[in-house]
């Protein structure tokens, strides 16, 4: 398969965002974690802080990644401009591979997220209420 030299240029954009997205994230955990009593000592307040580490590890090794998948990209386009074809094209593919990681990496912390959200609301014992679509709009009216 031949990759012409707009192939790889057209995930920068793609990339850039998602370099976006991750900052926004780490530095909403930042603020998380600076906001952070530590007056509380309980399990579930060390529990809350292994989360907290687990997710900055998460979402350092994203950007890493994606650094990395943007990082290759410019690379392959590079390639391709002086005639490696070949070269290009696997370096293209080494860039997939890391945006892939990238973003599975990224539902991971998304998961351990909703986990300490769950967390949180469990300390609160707030009663939990199922309401549908039409108890909502039913409500409103």
């Amino acid at each position: 398969m031949i990759i012409t030299l707009t192939t790889p240029a057209m995930l920068f954009p793609a990339i850039s965002l998602l370099l976006l997205a991750y900052t926004n994230r780490f530095l909403a955990l930042a603020s998380v974690i600076r906001n952070f009593d530590l007056e509380k000592e309980s399990a579930n307040a060390n529990a809350q802080i292994k989360n907290l580490r687990l997710r900055i590890q998460l979402i350092k090794n994203m950007q890493a990644a994606g650094i990395a998948s943007f990082f290759m990209c410019v690379l392959s386009m590079l390639a391709i401009y002086a005639q490696y074809q070949t070269i290009g094209s696997s370096i293209f593919a080494c860039s997939l591979v890391l945006l892939l990681y990238s973003l599975w990496l990224s539902v991971r912390e998304i998961r351990i997220s909703i986990e300490a959200l769950d967390m949180h609301l469990s300390q609160l014992n707030l009663p939990t209420q199922k309401r549908t679509w039409n108890s909502k709009i039913s409500k409103k009216s």
